[in-house]
């Protein structure tokens, strides 16, 4: 599985990076964690507000921080 987390590397970003992280770890799958910074690739994915949350190249949420129980519905 691969994840993205896209935004600028703001407080909420660090939090979504966080939580993903832990929703990963709980739910013991193996997966990659990337952060991607380059607002010209986060543009690609048509994603307006950050931070966002990409599982498997589809954008699942965008413009906030879902909780780790959140994530990990989007992450089964």
């Amino acid at each position: 599985m691969n994840i993205k987390i896209l935004g600028s590397g703001c407080k909420n970003c660090k939090k979504l990076e966080d939580h993903t992280k832990k929703a990963v770890e709980e739910l013991e799958i193996d997966a990659v964690i990337e952060k991607v910074e380059d607002f010209k690739k986060i543009m690609e994915y048509g994603v307006m507000q950050t931070p966002a949350l990409v599982v498997d190249e589809e954008v699942k949420v965008s413009g906030r921080v879902p909780k780790v129980e959140d994530i990990k519905e989007y992450l089964k």
